[in-house]
């Protein structure tokens, strides 16, 4: 049982400082995935971590126990708010829903979460079961691949249409590479100590708006062109448009929509594109659970994949769950300590920065039996009751959790069973090498051998 947020927390010990020397500290800070590990190995569950003096680096605590993260997470009132990281994302992409800090998120969440059910995704994510048929076709009878350039690549077509109402094949990179270099800029100064006064026109921020400026662009091409086509297919836009708040019944600016859109294409771009190549190069190491995967998508029939079918992919959803486990698409998740709070028993200090350490939590052998294996049974309905839920937290958790989860879990359903149907896959690496530069990516090609199934 989830022990309840308690507010006077006086009397409770300080989180306890990590022991680990300055270097190590600063290189696990840096590492954002496997250096929570270390964190936790060396510091426990609640281990703060000190860079210097408070009037110049803000302690942060990293928290890797699902009570923890709960006590963090599950925070309904004012206690825990954005992150400096979210601040800079702020400052360089405008308000979103991602970065809005609590109080003027509350009623753009209220305008938004309408369009993000179970019900209404679907009329937005039909797009990703063609775009995946595409893709695998294109490879033909034999050939090598990199997975994850293939699975950018079909992500981005099927976003284009689902989200952006638009073909992004010819126009790929006005998104990814400008979002690449925008939320790389973001991190980094979202996580150093010192950093330059943002007035100053350092090469990186020059870059990094010039990036926005792109994207913003696009946004609002795409905006205006669904306001004068009112059959334009784009549901989401559309959607966006006619969105209101149901409390005040104030609509969404155009300024207000172009950001969230570029929000939410950065939210299911890499985030998704990853999954799906983690997942297929897992299943490029395991014979026998591709086909389990093939035998499941191939008794729907030979037809597009639809919403309609998303139930009867039941072993499908339980691969992409154990992939979200080992490779989470956000690997920390940030609140910062407006006032003194408890975390595990611990007292965390006002001002601090609080990191839900998601990686070594969904690694870590006190919560999962041989947690580095590869077992989608893990998810089955039976293993999965009576596990804590804090303990597995792929899309965040609480008031601020991923509103598009239920999105993201469709699009990649549909495409792994479309891909996995026609297509044999073997990987040519025993390792997928990750890098967090803001979420979660393949830090090099991840090469397969992929074939027709016969």
């Amino acid at each position: 049982m989830v022990k309840p947020i308690e507010n006077d927390v006086g009397s409770l010990p300080l989180a306890p400082r990590n022991p680990l020397p300055f270097r190590q500290r600063m290189n696990a800070i840096r590492e954002y995935h496997t250096g929570q590990e270390l964190l936790r190995e060396t510091g426990g569950p609640v281990t703060r971590v000190t860079l210097g003096p408070k009037w110049l680096s803000a302690p942060i605590v990293w928290v890797t126990s699902p009570r923890g993260a709960h006590d963090v997470l599950g925070r309904k009132d004012t206690s825990c708010d954005r992150t400096l990281v979210h601040r800079e994302m702020r400052h360089l992409m405008g308000d979103n829903l991602a970065d809005l800090p609590n109080e003027p998120w509350l009623p753009r969440k209220r305008t938004l979460q309408p369009l993000f059910t179970k019900q209404r995704v679907r009329t937005f994510g039909g797009h990703m079961s063609q775009a995946a048929a595409m893709v695998a076709d294109g490879w033909g009878d034999s050939t090598e691949v990199d997975l994850d350039a293939e699975c950018r690549r079909l992500t981005m077509r099927a976003l284009g249409r689902s989200v952006l109402g638009t073909d992004l094949d010819e126009r790929a990179d006005a998104l990814a590479e400008p979002l690449r270099i925008a939320l790389a800029h973001i991190a980094d100064r979202g996580m150093r100590p010192v950093r330059a006064p943002r007035w100053l026109p350092t090469p990186a921020r020059r870059r990094a708006c010039a990036a926005d400026a792109t994207m913003h662009r696009l946004a609002n091409d795409i905006l205006q062109a669904c306001r004068a086509d009112p059959t334009r297919d784009a549901p989401l836009v559309h959607a966006l448009i006619g969105a209101t708040d149901p409390a005040t019944g104030r609509a969404l600016s155009d300024q207000d929509i172009g950001n969230d859109l570029i929000a939410f294409a950065a939210a299911g771009y890499d985030t998704t594109a990853t999954t799906l190549a983690f997942a297929l190069w897992a299943l490029g190491h395991h014979r026998d659970l591709q086909d389990k995967i093939a035998e499941e998508a191939a008794g729907i029939g030979d037809r597009e994949l639809t919403h309609a079918d998303v139930p009867r992919l039941e072993y499908t959803v339980q691969v992409l769950h154990e992939a979200l486990r080992l490779c989470p698409p956000v690997s920390v998740a940030g609140r910062t300590a407006m006032r003194d709070i408890e975390v595990d028993g611990y007292r965390v200090e006002a001002g601090s920065m609080v990191l839900i350490g998601i990686y070594a939590m969904h690694r870590d052998p006190a919560l999962w039996e041989n947690p580095l294996d590869f077992d989608p049974g893990r998810f089955t309905t039976e293993n999965s009751n009576g596990r804590n839920r804090w303990q597995y937290l792929p899309f965040g958790g609480g008031p601020r959790s991923c509103i598009g989860d239920h999105f993201a879990m469709l699009e990649a359903t549909l495409a792994l069973g479309t891909i996995i149907r026609t297509t044999e896959i073997r990987s040519l690496d025993d390792d997928f090498p990750l890098a967090v530069p803001f979420t979660t990516v393949a830090a090099a090609p991840i090469p397969a051998h992929v074939c027709a199934r016969n």
